[in-house]
């Protein structure tokens, strides 16, 4: 993907004294009281502005926090809190500077944090008027925001018609880089997991990975509609009935192409949708009209891992198995741990996915962890994300 990248900028000394303004995702969740529950998207933006501040710029971050009312403040719309949390990252103070989209006051080796994105009036519907008045504040636009990468917003599509340079930071060049070598030039087999509760969320994606992978691996809620399209009973488990033809079709293409769709041949059911419910382990033909079915089988899982080590590269979306629950987590961390042992290049995705890995303590052993749930959604259905468009654009036009 040709784009521009703000540190090959930096390396060749185009930055110093330049405005530079970052559009980072620093959308943390808080508590009742306003406190940061968990700063991973804040921890992970500081390289971009760390590397922004040493190559001698002026500084403007800023991000959306939540779902605000545009142009109606509210305290709990406010990035004071980030503020706060990135002061203490960066070493120095982040002053917060609210109603900045007329003009904001840094200079060089300085930084400032500009007040949720998502008040300005016009910033979901990427209004012309607003992009123009937020470009003109910059000389650089970086687009270090990943997880908004599949909206056209003013922050993320806008401003980045209009900037004199638009280019991304590393945290986006790193995503790009990791989905073109999962995706676009693959080590073969490459082998994909997709899971969730319905298929109907994930067709698309499952439609489009149908032509490229030589190994689908379905789970969940997924999965059981997939055993019903190969005329398995499945009891009284989640399933979508109305979308079997579908996935009988995926099945299909995949077979025509001498690619697989393992189906469970085992399964873990229990009566109950419930942590304490009694697991028992079946054999995926012998599932009983009261089951249901909440975790791949131990024989499943020991094939799929066999897959998975032998694979080349993998792409993980979504637990096979309810796992929160620990009877019902054997699918989920095999396949984890799998993962973990496998030579291939692995990159996962989605708020699932990251709570299986940190759940199983894998982080280290994934190739790549995706910061976006529908962004990273989006580019495995094959679509191409507004903000690497505008950024192709733009690298074309430099």
């Amino acid at each position: 993907m040709n784009i521009l990248r703000f540190s090959d900028l930096c390396a060749q000394g185009k930055v110093r004294g330049q405005r530079v303004f970052i559009r980072a995702d620093l959308n943390v969740p808080q508590d009742d009281t306003g406190r940061i529950t968990e700063d991973t998207r804040i921890r992970a933006s500081v390289p971009c502005i760390q590397q922004a501040l040493d190559a001698g710029a002026a500084v403007m971050v800023t991000s959306h926090l939540g779902r605000p009312t545009e142009g109606a403040f509210k305290p709990e719309d406010s990035l004071a809190p980030v503020a706060a949390r990135l002061s203490e990252l960066l070493g120095r103070e982040v002053p917060l500077v609210s109603d900045w989209v007329d003009g904001v006051q840094v200079q060089p080796g300085q930084v400032v944090l500009l007040e949720n994105c998502r008040l300005n009036v016009g910033e979901k519907k990427n209004k012309e008027a607003l992009a123009r008045k937020m470009a003109a504040l910059c000389d650089i636009f970086v687009n270090d925001a990943f997880g908004t990468a599949h909206r056209a917003e003013g922050t993320t599509y806008g401003i980045a018609q209009f900037a004199p340079i638009a280019c991304a930071g590393p945290l986006l060049s790193a995503e790009i880089d990791a989905l073109t070598k999962a995706l676009a030039q693959p080590q073969r087999p490459l082998a994909a997991i997709v899971a969730g509760s319905k298929v109907s969320t994930k067709l698309t994606i499952l439609q489009s990975l149908a032509d490229k992978v030589d190994q689908l691996i379905v789970g969940g809620g997924i999965a059981n509609t997939f055993m019903l399209a190969a005329g398995l009973p499945i009891g009284k488990s989640l399933a979508e009935p109305d979308l079997v033809e579908q996935a009988r079709i995926v099945m299909e293409a995949m077979k025509a192409r001498g690619a697989d769709v393992p189906v469970p041949t085992d399964v873990v059911v229990a009566k109950t949708f419930a942590a304490d419910a009694p697991a028992t382990v079946k054999a995926a033909t012998d599932v009983a009209e009261d089951d249901l079915i909440l975790d791949i089988g131990p024989e499943t899982a020991a094939k799929l891992a066999a897959q998975l080590k032998a694979a080349g590269t993998i792409v993980w979306n979504g637990p096979v198995g309810v796992f929160e629950f620990d009877a019902f987590a054997n699918g989920t961390q095999t396949i984890a741990q799998a993962i973990a042992e496998s030579p291939a290049f692995s990159i996962a995705g989605g708020g699932d996915t990251l709570a299986a890995i940190a759940k199983y303590g894998i982080e280290q052993q994934v190739g790549y962890i995706s910061t976006g749930g529908g962004a990273f959604l989006e580019v495995l259905e094959g679509k191409l994300l507004p903000a690497f468009d505008i950024l192709q654009q733009r690298a074309v036009q430099a």
